[in-house]
């Protein structure tokens, strides 16, 4: 072989890698499709991976939590967490609508993992494109934040 094939051999797969037409949104459309098919059970696809692994009953409103939860949220969730629009993080109105208690609980609680290997967690990595970080939050404290977040719909407007 002369140098010019060895040289175009060589350069041929990162030619072929820079060319790729996917966004990194279906990068990891695509990475998450592929975990979802191997690795989680179906309560972790729905529910998230951490230290939630059964379903929580909400029963009435605890107005102890609530409270609890809306001083931890506001001392280290609001640098990058808005109500009603996107800030750093995505807003947390209705997010109860959007996503299980248990799977809020695992994003607070596991957030690294979460962006790393779950399918909805990659997703939101490449729309946000930043790793929540942990907050050094307890789980009672993340039952607390959900708690708090029973209590935030979108009819209201103001946080």
């Amino acid at each position: 072989m002369n140098i010019k094939t060895i040289i175009t051999l060589s350069l041929l797969p990162l030619l072929t890698w820079g060319c790729s037409s996917e966004s990194p949104q279906q990068q990891a459309e695509r990475n998450s499709n592929q975990a979802q098919e191997t690795e989680f059970t179906e309560f972790e696809l729905e529910h998230g991976i951490g230290p939630v692994t059964e379903r929580i009953t909400l029963g009435e409103l605890d107005l102890e939590k609530v409270a609890k939860g809306q001083a931890i949220f506001n001392s280290k969730c609001t640098a990058c967490h808005e109500f009603d629009r996107r800030f750093v993080g995505p807003p947390y109105m209705d997010i109860l609508e959007r996503r299980s208690p248990e799977f809020v609980m695992n994003f607070i609680l596991n957030p690294g993992e979460m962006a790393r290997r779950h399918p909805e967690g990659q997703k939101m990595l490449a729309e946000f494109l930043t790793v929540m970080p942990f907050q050094n939050v307890t789980k009672e404290e993340a039952r607390s934040i959900v708690e708090y977040f029973r209590t935030r719909t979108s009819d209201q407007t103001s946080q």
